[in-house]
């Protein structure tokens, strides 16, 4: 049996290892399991977060994410729950409004669920989200102008942030790099970041189309807490349990 009190790398490697499999770790609770006090997990969490393995949050810590894949290798992961989830999302759109679709993969593969009758005014900052829909005769399509960031594959930059003041959405699907019930939405990249909230200010409602790799996680830069989000789409089969005390409303999609 490992003294898990002497051994710190192996005690460390398997706190990875549970951060790996469910997201979340909570410091009190890895102090019983572990038989070690809660001072040596704060020690632990601390050493795995300087290496960049994890994020600190109150109490515990997160999986950390560092950095994501191109858009283009994104599109060809996760195909099955994120038709799922995109089919869910496209239910709740609403005729004769002004939707914004963010960049995403799972919101490339929502475009053909939407209705081709529809009267929509829809904007985006996708190329591909935007070439999808080019050929929508009763959709108004407005494509942001930007520099192309190949990673989100979003058109980005105070460029594009400057053309959102004059636009109001009733409702806007954005994108999500990781979701915590304690730190909120947050991103990777700054400027995705910055876009993000932006958006948040001009929309009167924000849904969020999330599969499982992205929660509990925590991006570098924060844009909003999970109550500024009034729905959230995931799989039937996603573990929701560490949103159970979060005050937003979770559909589940099957």
């Amino acid at each position: 049996m490992v003294d898990h009190d002497v051994f710190p790398e192996q005690r460390q490697a398997l706190i990875q290892q549970i951060l790996t499999e469910t997201g979340r770790v909570i410091g009190i609770d890895l102090a019983k399991k572990l038989n070690v006090s809660e001072h040596t997990i704060r020690r632990d969490l601390q050493e795995l977060a300087r290496r960049g393995l994890c994020k600190k949050v109150y109490g515990g810590a997160v999986s950390h994410i560092i950095e994501s894949a191109t858009f283009d290798v994104r599109v060809s992961q996760n195909v099955h729950e994120k038709l799922i989830v995109a089919k869910k999302c496209a239910t709740f759109i609403k005729a004769n409004t002004s939707i914004f679709i963010d960049a995403g993969s799972t919101y490339l593969a929502m475009v053909k669920f939407i209705p081709e009758n529809i009267e929509l005014t829809i904007v985006t900052n996708s190329p591909q989200i935007a070439a999808a829909l080019s050929n929508r005769k009763k959709s108004e399509l407005i494509l942001l102008g930007g520099k192309v960031n190949p990673l989100t594959g979003s058109t980005l930059g105070t460029d594009t942030v400057g053309q959102l003041k004059d636009m109001l959405f009733d409702q806007t699907f954005i994108g999500v790099c990781g979701l915590d019930p304690q730190v909120g939405l947050s991103a990777v990249y700054y400027e995705d970041a910055c876009f993000k909230k932006a958006l948040f200010g001009q929309s009167n409602e924000i849904i969020a189309a999330i599969t499982a790799e992205k929660i509990p996680k925590v991006a570098r830069y924060k844009v909003a807490p999970c109550e500024d989000i009034d729905i959230v789409v995931v799989s039937k089969t996603t573990n929701i349990t560490d949103f159970n005390q979060v005050n937003m409303h979770i559909e589940l999609a099957e």
